[in-house]
């Protein structure tokens, strides 16, 4: 009976979608040569991206220009440019994100460094404010700590971790941190990520991501999170973890609020939508209640990373992940330019 559900599950998330009537209209915000990670967009307009770790080594982090121009940000210093790592410069950049004053979070996994660390940057000033250095009890050597959402009331940071299943929750005050794991929602599904009608295969299997979305309610009060190879979409209170409660009590209170696509990134919206990028459909998924609905499906859509939402825009950084040597065994098969895109959010 588990086989069988697998399939039909497997068959459900993967067949071809067909575009929505009426959908927005997909704008090309960069086309860069290089895959980009991540994408956060401030308040005012500007938009940064990391560079996928799978890809170029020399730039990390970035803030777009134009639409074929980019600059290193902060600045140039502060980006490994294929140098050994070191404690003073980027490493492995990938999740990142604003909160209300337009500082930028940025969660570096540290894969050559060994270490993972949060780097906070003012880009009113384009400085640094704040960097946090997880210890290896928390983010041990290896861990693929990716995604990031943020609680700027409490002061807060809630990390997803690949590698090591798990939430890890930070206090950006003190710098202490805790993590949550071991729970089955933080782990893959066994659902095959089929994209353009072939298995998606990593490190020479098929592939069996654990958590990676994670995002966080408009009053802070909840992160939602789920696995890549994940169709549930689950949320926790924050408070929990604030309040340090124990693994057991946290697990007992996590809920399932829906269905996701097998999805990279997600953002929630002040109305508390979640939208997800929805990676075999070439698509952007949204839940509203408990229907689960694609809004744009557009073959351009060549593995959809995140999601970022700004001034009534989503924006999707799209890195062809798929085509690395990471998932294909072998040399990498992705096509320059790579994008990152907006459209604007519809009434329905």
């Amino acid at each position: 009976m588990k086989k069988i559900i697998n399939l039909v599950a497997a068959l459900v998330f993967s067949m071809p979608m067909l575009a929505q009537k009426n959908q927005p209209k997909l704008e090309v915000v960069a086309q860069l040569p290089i895959r980009p990670g991540n994408v956060a967009v401030a308040k005012s307009g500007r938009v940064f991206a990391t560079i996928h770790p799978l890809g170029s080594s020399e730039i990390q982090l970035i803030e777009i220009k134009s639409k074929t121009k980019y600059e290193a940000y902060p600045n140039a210093s502060f980006q490994k440019n294929g140098k050994p790592a070191d404690d003073d410069v980027l490493d492995t950049p990938l999740g990142l994100t604003f909160d209300k004053d337009d500082n930028l979070y940025v969660i570096d996994m540290g894969q050559t460094l060994g270490k993972t660390r949060l780097w906070v940057f003012n880009t009113n000033k384009n400085t640094l404010v704040n960097k946090i250095e997880l210890s290896e009890a928390i983010a041990p050597k290896g861990s693929f700590i990716q995604d990031i959402a943020v609680d700027d009331v409490n002061g807060w940071a809630f990390l997803a971790d690949i590698a090591n299943p798990g939430i890890i929750a930070v206090n950006l005050k003190t710098g202490d941190a805790r993590r949550f794991s071991g729970h089955p929602s933080l782990k893959s599904e066994d659902i095959d990520m089929v994209i353009d009608e072939k298995v998606t295969y990593f490190g020479g299997a098929p592939a069996r991501v654990a958590i990676n979305p994670i995002t966080i309610s408009a009053d802070k009060q909840t992160i939602y999170f789920g696995a890549m190879n994940g169709t549930k979409w689950y949320s926790v209170p924050t408070r929990l973890f604030r309040d340090n409660v124990s693994d057991d009590s946290i697990g007992k209170a996590i809920t399932i609020v829906g269905t996701k696509p097998i999805s990279d990134g997600a953002v929630t919206d002040a109305k508390g939508n979640h939208y997800f990028t929805n990676l075999p459909g070439h698509a952007i998924s949204k839940l509203s209640g408990s229907t689960l609905k694609d809004i744009l499906v557009d073959k351009r859509l060549l593995w959809p990373d995140n999601v970022a939402l700004a001034n009534g825009w989503i924006y999707v950084s799209v890195n062809q992940l798929n085509t690395t040597p990471a998932f294909t065994g072998g040399k990498d098969e992705g096509t320059a330019p790579y994008y990152i895109y907006k459209f604007m959010l519809m009434a329905n």
